[in-house]
């Protein structure tokens, strides 16, 4: 894994400097209120960050919303070795590798947990010359492609062994999977076709995806779903299409109990399925965020300022388009 890394930083130094002049474009700016929301929640983010790389607040302390905060870091094209967040990148990177499991790979104690921190150092990768990064992250892959094999429905639920599955928790590996893949990580195509057919099973037939079956759509399901999808470069079915449509009819929906998930989803699902819808769908999610943001640069929620936060900074990450998942 060592080996592997170093070509990987290469290629990661050669993506980065092609990625950073993608946003800035001049037929396609970033633009300024995007930017300015950006650099304050990321300002929050590094402030409150405690000495053990996590956060205080409510589910500050889970490693899978510390690693969306590192993600949403590095979706802003912050290095992790140099510059004023640097330190937090890192610091956040050694807190969720302080959280798996040495004997079986396994990340804090759900696979949503899971999911999200395998996310964070999937992104890293590459970025960080850390031999540490490198296994953890290959322990991690190894966790939830056992756990697939273990499951009747050869997907994923709360634990790795768990026997049923649903579409949350499978979507999250699946994202997981493939941001592995793009860093280098021999993936399984069978793991990968297994997880999908299991989220196609869950796709009712006005193209809304249900939580454990197709009964019952949901727009943030449906988003998952679509960006797995999306990700596997599966776009031409009628499925596919169905889903997008089911989306575009959602522009203006909200979810109440989970809003920021919603936003998280909602807009990497467009931006790869749909330049136009997603055109759209961004300038309605810029006014949201812009004006339910708070002065410190947090935005609230019952879920914890880190996890709204960095959801939300990662709802409007696709206007930089630095990381490799984010790239069509």
């Amino acid at each position: 894994m060592k080996l592997l890394c170093r070509p990987l930083i290469f290629l990661a130094a050669a993506f980065s400097a092609a990625a950073q002049d993608l946003p800035r474009r001049p037929d396609d700016p970033v633009p300024a209120q995007v930017d300015t929301m950006y650099d304050r929640g990321l300002a929050y983010l590094a402030k409150t960050q405690n000495d053990r790389g996590s956060w205080d607040d409510s589910m500050g302390s889970e490693p899978g919303v510390v690693g969306l905060c590192v993600v949403a870091f590095l979706a802003h094209g912050e290095d992790p070795d140099h510059g004023r967040f640097a330190k937090n990148i890192t610091k956040g990177l050694e807190y969720i590798i302080s959280q798996q499991n040495a004997s079986n790979g396994y990340i804090g104690n759900s696979m949503y947990n899971h999911g999200f921190a395998t996310l964070a150092l999937a992104e890293a990768y590459g970025a960080v010359d850390n031999p540490k990064l490198a296994l953890a992250l290959k322990k991690a892959i190894e966790l939830i492609l056992s756990a697939q094999k273990r499951n009747r429905s050869d997907a994923w639920r709360y634990t790795p062994d768990t026997s049923d599955a649903d579409t949350t928790v499978s979507g999250c590996q699946l994202v997981a999977l493939f941001a592995a893949r793009n860093a280098g990580l021999p993936v399984p195509d069978e793991a990968l076709k297994k997880g999908l057919a299991y989220m196609a099973r869950c796709r009712g037939s006005d193209g809304g995806y249900g939580y454990t079956s197709a009964g019952g759509g949901k727009p943030t399901l449906t988003a998952i779903g679509v960006l797995c999808l999306s990700l596997a470069k599966d776009k031409e079915g009628k499925g596919f299409q169905s889903s997008v449509e089911y989306l575009r009819k959602q522009m203006t929906f909200r979810d109440r109990h989970y809003p920021y998930y919603f936003e998280y989803y909602m807009s990497q699902a467009l931006f790869h399925a749909d330049p136009e819808a997603w055109n759209e769908w961004n300038l309605l999610n810029i006014r949201y965020l812009s004006t339910i943001q708070a002065r410190d640069g947090s935005w609230p929620g019952n879920k914890g300022q880190s996890f709204n936060t960095a959801s939300s900074l990662l709802s409007l990450a696709l206007n930089y388009r630095f990381l490799p998942i984010y790239e069509k």
